[in-house]
């Protein structure tokens, strides 16, 4: 079992009213009323901190990604903070999992091959390059990317990307929204053919067939907990066996929120504030700004309407916002408590959905810098050891995993 801390670097420090006075925390928050750009250094430096200490005492990976006009997450160049990220690491078994760079909205494509390339050697091939299709939000609304033209875009720009790691001679290309007349990437990862690849989703079926194609990790990304996503993932797992391909659970990652305390009453003494926050104030996001018209394709619109899953995320972020910390436990949304309670639901969680790539978000909204340092010694310590061994009586390989990390035991 591989286990990665998931960083968002959220604004820590938003009003009490902020979910009442604005319109959302995607988008359109306004920095000037919001942020200092003063205090912001500082939250991202708290970031950088709490990532390397958790490289330091064990963790597998380390995992940042990209967001636009976000006050929920705020790494608008993911791979700047790779780049200290891999430099602070030098010498540590640790995987520096960008998940990652987006590519429809970033031209032309080829800059994250150049920029992935220059993170798996500064890192010592210990990069996994994360490559996501990109919200509505950042790529569409914020980035200006005409929805129906994002998926075509983000496949020629993955195509496009692979072959210029992978390409021995310089080429031309001739695509319908890149056009290169010399392809001569300067420099080349150090892992051949090329670092394992990532691939971010929601659910969509477009993105489940994308990754099996290539043979791909498949990770579903959601904040609604183990519970909510068993349908998709076995949606996804029906989907890998009808295309004959391994069950290994090495193929699919999954994002879980996660709080541990010394006993379960101190972890909602600790905790409780900091995840309603992160529901009420960044969770508060317009319905209508996931899903303009052309952004999903149309047999992911169709599945979704069809077993009721769109209506029933939409109906979960509306009243999601409302929840006590009471029922974002109760619903899994966070696991949270003493480490043994941690470390049984997630295992439970793990082995239902059939996943051998965790990642945990133990930075959580407001959370506090000492807080968050205090969580991921708890987790490393007292939950890491028992979810190591999950899979080491199956016969599977995680070949998603950068290959000289792959055998090397996590010592804390």
């Amino acid at each position: 079992m591989k286990v990665s801390m998931f960083h968002l670097m959220p604004h820590r420090e938003l009003p009490d009213d902020f979910e009442r006075r604005y319109k959302s925390v995607w988008v359109d928050p306004p920095f000037p009323e919001l942020a200092d750009p003063d205090r912001v250094g500082q939250f991202y430096n708290w970031t950088l901190d709490e990532l390397v200490h958790a490289a330091r005492v064990g963790f597998d990976g380390i995992c940042v990604n990209e967001h636009h006009q976000n006050a929920y997450g705020f790494m608008p160049g993911p791979n700047l903070m790779g780049a200290a990220l891999a430099r602070e690491t030098t010498g540590m078994d640790v995987a520096i999992v960008q998940m990652g760079a987006t590519l429809p909205t970033t031209q032309p494509p080829i800059r994250i091959a150049e920029e992935y390339a220059m993170l798996d050697c500064i890192s010592g091939g210990r990069l996994i390059a994360g490559m996501p299709l990109g919200t509505a939000m950042d790529a569409c609304q914020v980035y200006g990317i005409t929805p129906v033209e994002q998926r075509e875009r983000y496949y020629e720009a993955h195509d496009l990307i692979l072959k210029a790691w992978q390409s021995r001679e310089m080429f031309a290309w001739n695509g319908k929204y890149t056009k290169l007349g010399k392809v001569n990437l300067w420099p080349r990862p150090v892992q051949k053919p090329h670092p394992p690849v990532w691939v971010p989703g929601t659910g969509s079926y477009s993105t489940w067939e994308f990754s099996a194609k290539h043979d791909h990790c498949y990770c579903f990304l959601s904040y609604f907990g183990a519970k909510a996503a068993e349908q998709t993932m076995a949606g996804f797992w029906r989907f890998v066996d009808q295309y004959g391909l391994k069950q290994n659970p090495y193929r699919a990652g999954f994002l879980q929120l996660v709080v541990v305390a010394d006993t379960d009453e101190q972890a909602e003494r600790d905790y409780a504030r900091h995840c309603e926050y992160f529901y009420r104030k960044c969770m508060h996001i317009p319905v209508h700004y996931f899903g303009p018209p052309g952004h999903q394709d149309y047999r992911s619109l169709e599945k979704g309407i069809r077993s009721g899953l769109t209506v029933k995320i939409a109906q979960e972020l509306e009243s999601v916002r409302q929840y006590s910390y009471r029922e974002l436990v109760d619903k899994q949304f966070v696991i949270a408590g003493s480490p043994a309670t941690v470390r049984e639901q997630l295992a439970e969680a793990c082995r239902t959905l059939h996943i051998g790539n965790l990642m945990v978000l133990l930075q959580i909204g407001s959370m506090p810098h000492d807080l968050t340092m205090r969580n991921i010694d708890l987790f490393a310590e007292q939950v890491l050891p028992h979810l190591r061994p999950l899979w080491d009586d199956e016969p599977w390989e995680n070949q998603w995993w950068p290959e000289r990390l792959r055998t090397k035991e996590r010592a804390s």
